[in-house]
């Protein structure tokens, strides 16, 4: 009974760090430099990964939790979305840019919630940061060091300074930048079947990969 009320007050402790525990840190993040605030919420998300039992088991619910309470506050999604249809977005209606926007910010939570699903005994390593004081545009740098011999996963990410502090809009994983890689594809898509067939697409790709992962959970 004892051991059961233990496990019972470990996971809601945990819990209340992913579902509220952002909220002070997101206050200070205001004034943190570009590269101490990636270093710190990508320290933090990891940490909070290896550390719940329940996200190494798989649980897609935590780790959304995880994803929407530490990572998502410091999206800047209007700009990545904006800058990933490019031309295409001045066209589109603000009821089109709402629905792109909340389409492209479920496939980031896909995205990110496959990443944190793989963390098991990964560490981080960041390059030395420069940029100019008055910056407002700047890259950081790092790499995923992982075990057994195997390559480092290149993981940088460009920020832009606004008024509530500095917001990741990009995301560069082993070469290839997130927008520059969705554009060509957003693209194409609009220019067969316009920008609702994209929109059409990206939700029916949100939903099969919310399929997926219910049909992984059921089958654990």
């Amino acid at each position: 009974m004892k051991t059961t009320l233990k496990k019972l007050i470990a996971s809601c402790s945990i819990l209340l760090l992913l579902t509220t525990g952002y909220a002070v840190a997101k206050e200070a993040a205001a004034a943190e430099a570009p590269d101490v605030l990636v270093k710190r919420i990508s320290y933090e998300v990891l940490e909070l990964a290896k550390a719940d039992k329940r996200i190494q088991a798989g649980d897609d619910r935590r780790i959304r939790t995880l994803v929407e309470a530490w990572i998502m506050p410091y999206v800047d999604f209007d700009r990545t979305t904006a800058l990933s249809l490019g031309v295409h977005w001045r066209k589109a209606t603000p009821e089109q840019k709402e629905q792109l926007t909340h389409e492209y910010r479920e496939l980031l939570i896909h995205t990110y919630s496959g990443a944190i699903a793989q963390v098991k005994d990964q560490r981080l390593q960041f390059r030395p940061f420069h940029a100019a004081p008055e910056a407002t545009d700047v890259v950081v740098y790092s790499q995923v060091i992982q075990t057994g011999g195997r390559e480092p996963i290149q993981l940088n990410y460009r920020l832009q300074k606004q008024e509530t502090g500095w917001k990741i809009y990009d995301i560069n994983v082993l070469g290839a930048w997130l927008i520059q890689t969705y554009k060509g594809t957003f693209n194409t898509e609009i220019n067969q079947s316009g920008i609702d067939g994209l929109i059409k697409t990206l939700r029916e790709k949100n939903k099969t990969l919310a399929r997926r992962k219910g049909n992984s959970v059921a089958g654990r």
